[in-house]
């Protein structure tokens, strides 16, 4: 497990949600199948998963398999489903002994009943843990998953948290998640492609290029050190500094359209 720089001031609770791309280009460029690159992506999740608590994550939210995945070439979709039922099998038990619960969300109505007494069997096992939410999204589409809580919806106005509520019984969670303060997306692309579009609001985002057979738990623990260096608003403004405070600051031209910057 990795020794990180963030321990003594560790974020507990942060909701980290990864969209795990570029399996296929890294499988490519070795000259080998794409399924080769899902079992060295499969590697990478168990990796990241150890590491996360170390850096104060509390919560973690993957796309595995998107709703749109399926119009892929069907032995690939085979060969990742095959991997999915293994890997919840195998894993299920490090899970429970890394203290990590496991909680696939997203649409199960076109997965494979085998698949899902997997996922069933590996929610049941893990469910006693505490350490690290471990949300998994297989068959997910986040625009699905709103217009599911939307049918859900009682006649008359709703609240947020209550929608919130519907939205998780939408994709088969326990119940609703924090919202996601930070989306990290390996790969080089620069997009959510429907990836918790509700929880994520506020949530800051990074991209890099590297692959994600190739993310290390050095690259998640540097996502989080970018995150804490980023001003959190929420729609609000800045702190106010000294050198801000128009009672004891004059502000010249170039520090006004500076500030502007911030709205």
């Amino acid at each position: 497990m990795i020794q990180s720089t963030l321990q003594k001031t560790r974020l507990p609770g942060l909701h980290v949600g990864i969209i795990m791309d570029g399996n296929g280009r890294w499988a490519a460029a070795r000259g080998k199948a794409r399924s080769h690159g899902h079992r060295a992506g499969a590697r990478t999740v168990r990796r990241i998963v150890e590491a996360a608590p170390e850096l104060g994550i509390g919560i973690l939210t993957l796309y595995a398999f998107s709703s749109d995945n399926w119009t892929r070439p069907p032995d690939e979709v085979r060969s990742l489903m095959r991997l999915f039922k293994a890997y919840l099998r195998s894993q299920a038990e490090d899970c429970a002994r890394q203290g990590a619960r496991l909680e696939v969300i997203g649409r199960r109505d076109r997965l494979a009943p085998p698949l899902i007494r997997e996922i069933e069997a590996a929610e049941a096992r893990t469910g006693g843990s505490d350490r690290l939410l471990l949300r998994v999204a297989l068959d997910y589409s986040a625009r699905h998953a709103i217009l599911a809580a939307a049918a859900l919806r009682p006649d008359g106005p709703i609240g947020r948290r209550a929608f919130a509520d519907l939205l998780a019984r939408g994709m088969h969670s326990a119940g609703p998640a924090p919202d996601v303060d930070l989306v990290i997306r390996t790969g080089g692309e620069r997009r959510l492609s429907d990836f918790l579009l509700w929880e994520s609001a506020y949530a800051e985002l990074l991209f890099t290029e590297r692959l994600w057979p190739d993310f290390t738990s050095a690259d998640l623990e540097e996502a989080v050190q970018e995150y804490r260096k980023r001003e959190r608003r929420f729609g609000g403004v800045p702190a106010a500094t000294p050198e801000a405070n128009p009672v004891r600051t004059r502000r010249t031209r170039h520090q006004t359209a500076h500030a502007c910057q911030y709205f």
